[in-house]
């Protein structure tokens, strides 16, 4: 008992270190939660600081999702504790102790923990971002149709009752967290990828 506490406290510590705010400071961007969308995430950090702040940033978000459910892996194995890894890893950065408790959407991290819980599921969610990005060049719609189906994806490929439950509860966070371009989506006022704000 006393290792999984120790590892699922060490997922949100992990967790809530955030990557956009971090890379921007170093990349003299400024902060990203006062720029252009104020989600501290990859989309708006590609918003106002271009590809590279982006890449960095999604880098770093998908990696602080990857390791520390990789260590719950190596070090218990027992599928509740990779799972409540994985979600205190997402919910660290959603709800980040070091930045005040306000943090990104969870996309990246989101990918990041299910590809270390069951590689399969994050690729089907992958495939269906890019499918979605690539039609209709919405990131907020393509990850909602992503955190969607993660759900079945995870009963059907990934069939354990604790991983099915963990990628319920990132997928209703995410909603949870979109909310905000659900309401612009239909306004028909979303921003598209790639486009910058004016005051960005």
């Amino acid at each position: 008992m006393f290792l999984a506490i120790c590892l699922v406290g060490a997922g949100y510590l992990l967790g809530s270190v955030s990557s956009a705010i971090l890379v921007c400071r170093w990349l003299g961007l400024g902060d990203p939660r006062t720029a252009g969308s104020g989600n501290p995430g990859a989309t708006n950090v590609l918003r106002v600081g271009g590809k590279k702040a982006a890449v960095l940033t999604l880098c770093g978000d998908v990696l602080k999702g990857v390791l520390p459910v990789l260590a719950a892996h190596l070090v218990s194995g027992q599928p509740a504790v990779v799972a409540a890894t994985a979600l205190a890893a997402f919910l660290g950065h959603l709800y980040p102790v070091f930045f005040g408790f306000k943090g990104g959407k969870g996309v990246a991290t989101a990918i990041g923990v299910i590809t270390a819980m069951t590689w399969k599921v994050a690729a089907a969610m992958v495939l269906t971002w890019l499918f979605m990005a690539l039609v209709f060049r919405y990131s907020s719609l393509s990850a909602l149709t992503a955190a969607l189906l993660a759900p079945a994806y995870t009963a059907f490929l990934a069939p354990d009752n604790s991983y099915i439950a963990a990628v319920a509860a990132m997928s209703l966070f995410l909603f949870w967290r979109h909310r905000s371009n659900i309401r612009k989506l239909l306004a028909g006022t979303e921003d598209k990828i790639g486009a910058r704000r004016q005051n960005a």
